[in-house]
Protein backbone atom coordinates (compact mmCIF):
# COMPACT_ATOMS: atom_id res chain seq x y z
CA UNK A 1 0.00 0.00 0.00
CA UNK A 2 1.17 3.41 -0.79
CA UNK A 3 0.74 6.68 0.94
CA UNK A 4 -1.88 7.70 -1.59
CA UNK A 5 -3.96 4.78 -0.82
CA UNK A 6 -3.83 5.55 2.87
CA UNK A 7 -4.89 9.11 2.38
CA UNK A 8 -7.90 8.30 0.29
CA UNK A 9 -10.93 7.58 2.37
CA UNK A 10 -12.90 4.54 1.57
CA UNK A 11 -16.33 4.94 0.17
CA UNK A 12 -18.74 6.09 2.91
CA UNK A 13 -15.87 7.07 5.20
CA UNK A 14 -15.08 10.61 6.18
CA UNK A 15 -11.71 12.16 5.33
CA UNK A 16 -9.04 12.12 8.08
CA UNK A 17 -9.64 14.63 10.85
CA UNK A 18 -13.25 15.23 9.85
CA UNK A 19 -15.94 13.75 12.04
CA UNK A 20 -19.34 12.84 10.73
CA UNK A 21 -20.85 15.55 12.99
CA UNK A 22 -18.59 18.18 11.41
CA UNK A 23 -19.60 17.07 7.95
CA UNK A 24 -23.25 17.45 8.88
CA UNK A 25 -22.63 20.82 10.55
CA UNK A 26 -23.74 23.03 7.67
CA UNK A 27 -27.03 21.22 7.51
CA UNK A 28 -27.49 21.11 11.31
CA UNK A 29 -27.10 24.91 11.56
CA UNK A 30 -30.22 25.31 9.49
CA UNK A 31 -31.91 22.64 11.57
CA UNK A 32 -30.79 24.36 14.77
CA UNK A 33 -32.28 27.64 13.56
CA UNK A 34 -35.54 25.88 12.72
CA UNK A 35 -35.52 24.12 16.10
CA UNK A 36 -34.78 27.39 17.91
CA UNK A 37 -37.53 29.13 15.96
CA UNK A 38 -39.96 26.33 16.77
CA UNK A 39 -38.93 26.40 20.44
CA UNK A 40 -39.39 30.18 20.56
CA UNK A 41 -42.85 29.87 19.02
CA UNK A 42 -43.77 27.15 21.50
CA UNK A 43 -42.45 29.26 24.37
CA UNK A 44 -44.34 32.32 23.14
CA UNK A 45 -47.52 30.24 22.79
CA UNK A 46 -47.09 28.89 26.33
CA UNK A 47 -46.41 32.36 27.71
CA UNK A 48 -49.42 33.72 25.87
CA UNK A 49 -51.59 30.92 27.27
CA UNK A 50 -50.29 31.48 30.80
CA UNK A 51 -50.92 35.20 30.42
CA UNK A 52 -54.49 34.55 29.22
CA UNK A 53 -55.07 32.17 32.13
CA UNK A 54 -53.74 34.74 34.62
CA UNK A 55 -55.88 37.50 33.12
CA UNK A 56 -58.94 35.25 33.26
CA UNK A 57 -58.15 34.24 36.84
CA UNK A 58 -57.75 37.89 37.92
CA UNK A 59 -60.98 38.83 36.16
CA UNK A 60 -62.73 35.95 37.92
CA UNK A 61 -61.31 37.06 41.27
CA UNK A 62 -62.39 40.64 40.61
CA UNK A 63 -65.90 39.51 39.68
CA UNK A 64 -66.13 37.40 42.84
CA UNK A 65 -64.88 40.27 44.98
CA UNK A 66 -67.43 42.58 43.36
CA UNK A 67 -70.22 40.06 44.01
CA UNK A 68 -69.11 39.65 47.63
CA UNK A 69 -69.14 43.41 48.08
CA UNK A 70 -72.64 43.66 46.60
CA UNK A 71 -73.84 40.86 48.90
CA UNK A 72 -72.23 42.60 51.87
CA UNK A 73 -73.95 45.89 51.00
CA UNK A 74 -77.31 44.12 50.66
CA UNK A 75 -76.81 42.31 53.97
CA UNK A 76 -75.86 45.54 55.74
CA UNK A 77 -78.91 47.30 54.28
CA UNK A 78 -81.21 44.44 55.39
CA UNK A 79 -79.68 44.50 58.87
CA UNK A 80 -80.01 48.27 59.06
CA UNK A 81 -83.68 48.06 58.03
CA UNK A 82 -84.35 45.24 60.53
CA UNK A 83 -82.67 47.24 63.31
CA UNK A 84 -84.69 50.32 62.40
CA UNK A 85 -87.94 48.34 62.51
CA UNK A 86 -86.97 46.75 65.84
CA UNK A 87 -86.24 50.15 67.41
CA UNK A 88 -89.51 51.61 66.14
CA UNK A 89 -91.37 48.56 67.47
CA UNK A 90 -89.79 48.92 70.91
CA UNK A 91 -90.60 52.63 71.13
CA UNK A 92 -94.20 52.07 70.07
CA UNK A 93 -94.55 49.06 72.39
CA UNK A 94 -93.42 51.27 75.28
CA UNK A 95 -96.09 53.85 74.36
CA UNK A 96 -98.99 51.39 73.96
CA UNK A 97 -100.25 51.90 77.56
CA UNK A 98 -100.53 55.65 76.88
CA UNK A 99 -102.50 54.93 73.69
CA UNK A 100 -104.77 52.60 75.69
CA UNK A 101 -105.41 55.38 78.23
CA UNK A 102 -106.25 57.83 75.44
CA UNK A 103 -108.64 55.29 73.90
CA UNK A 104 -110.37 54.72 77.27
CA UNK A 105 -110.67 58.46 77.89
CA UNK A 106 -112.13 58.91 74.41
CA UNK A 107 -114.54 56.01 75.02
CA UNK A 108 -115.81 57.72 78.19
CA UNK A 109 -116.17 61.05 76.40
CA UNK A 110 -113.43 62.73 78.42
CA UNK A 111 -111.56 63.94 75.32
CA UNK A 112 -114.50 65.47 73.45
CA UNK A 113 -113.99 69.21 73.06
CA UNK A 114 -110.72 69.28 74.99
CA UNK A 115 -107.25 70.10 73.63
CA UNK A 116 -106.24 66.50 74.39
CA UNK A 117 -108.57 65.32 71.60
CA UNK A 118 -106.32 67.02 69.03
CA UNK A 119 -103.17 65.66 70.70
CA UNK A 120 -104.63 62.13 70.74
CA UNK A 121 -105.48 62.39 67.03
CA UNK A 122 -101.96 63.59 66.17
CA UNK A 123 -100.41 60.74 68.15
CA UNK A 124 -102.59 58.17 66.35
CA UNK A 125 -101.77 59.71 62.95
CA UNK A 126 -98.05 59.63 63.73
CA UNK A 127 -98.20 55.96 64.72
CA UNK A 128 -100.21 55.09 61.60
CA UNK A 129 -97.44 56.63 59.47
CA UNK A 130 -95.09 54.02 60.91
CA UNK A 131 -97.57 51.27 60.01
CA UNK A 132 -99.28 50.73 63.37
CA UNK A 133 -102.69 49.08 62.98
CA UNK A 134 -105.21 48.00 65.59
CA UNK A 135 -106.10 44.31 65.88
CA UNK A 136 -109.27 42.86 67.34
CA UNK A 137 -112.80 43.90 66.49
CA UNK A 138 -116.07 42.53 67.75
CA UNK A 139 -117.52 39.95 65.34
CA UNK A 140 -114.32 38.94 63.54
CA UNK A 141 -113.12 35.34 63.47
CA UNK A 142 -110.86 34.35 66.35
CA UNK A 143 -107.23 34.03 65.25
CA UNK A 144 -104.91 32.62 67.94
CA UNK A 145 -101.98 34.32 66.18
CA UNK A 146 -103.53 37.76 66.71
CA UNK A 147 -105.92 37.30 69.61
CA UNK A 148 -105.51 36.18 73.20
CA UNK A 149 -108.71 34.56 74.48
CA UNK A 150 -109.25 35.51 78.11
CA UNK A 151 -112.72 33.97 78.31
CA UNK A 152 -114.67 31.48 76.20
CA UNK A 153 -118.44 32.02 76.01
CA UNK A 154 -120.43 28.97 74.83
CA UNK A 155 -123.33 30.07 72.63
CA UNK A 156 -126.02 27.92 71.04
CA UNK A 157 -126.05 28.30 67.27
CA UNK A 158 -122.61 29.92 67.08
CA UNK A 159 -120.68 28.95 63.97
CA UNK A 160 -117.00 28.72 64.78
CA UNK A 161 -115.10 30.88 67.18
CA UNK A 162 -115.78 34.62 66.91
CA UNK A 163 -114.76 37.63 68.95
CA UNK A 164 -117.62 38.58 71.29
CA UNK A 165 -115.90 41.51 72.99
CA UNK A 166 -112.52 43.24 72.92
CA UNK A 167 -111.08 43.82 76.38
CA UNK A 168 -107.77 45.31 75.17
CA UNK A 169 -106.95 46.26 71.59
CA UNK A 170 -103.93 44.55 70.03
CA UNK A 171 -101.51 46.14 67.58
CA UNK A 172 -99.59 45.19 64.46
CA UNK A 173 -96.60 47.10 63.18
CA UNK A 174 -96.43 46.13 59.53
CA UNK A 175 -96.50 42.32 59.72
CA UNK A 176 -95.07 42.20 63.26
CA UNK A 177 -97.50 41.61 66.11
CA UNK A 178 -96.63 44.02 68.92
CA UNK A 179 -99.39 42.90 71.24
CA UNK A 180 -102.24 40.43 70.76
CA UNK A 181 -105.77 41.66 71.35
CA UNK A 182 -107.30 40.38 74.58
CA UNK A 183 -110.77 39.16 73.67
CA UNK A 184 -113.80 37.23 74.84
CA UNK A 185 -114.56 34.46 72.36
CA UNK A 186 -117.95 32.96 71.46
CA UNK A 187 -117.68 29.22 70.86
CA UNK A 188 -120.29 26.71 69.70
CA UNK A 189 -122.11 25.10 72.60
CA UNK A 190 -121.54 21.35 72.94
Amino acid sequence: MTDNENTQPAEGEAPDGVTPEAEAAPESGATDNATESSAEETLEALLSEVERNLVEEYRDRAARAEAELANFRNRVERDRQANREAVIAEVIRALLPAIDDLNRAEGHGDLAGSPLEIVAQKIRTGFERFGLAAVGEKGENFDPNRHEAIVRLPLAGAEGETVADVVEVGYLLGERLLRPAKVAVQVPQD
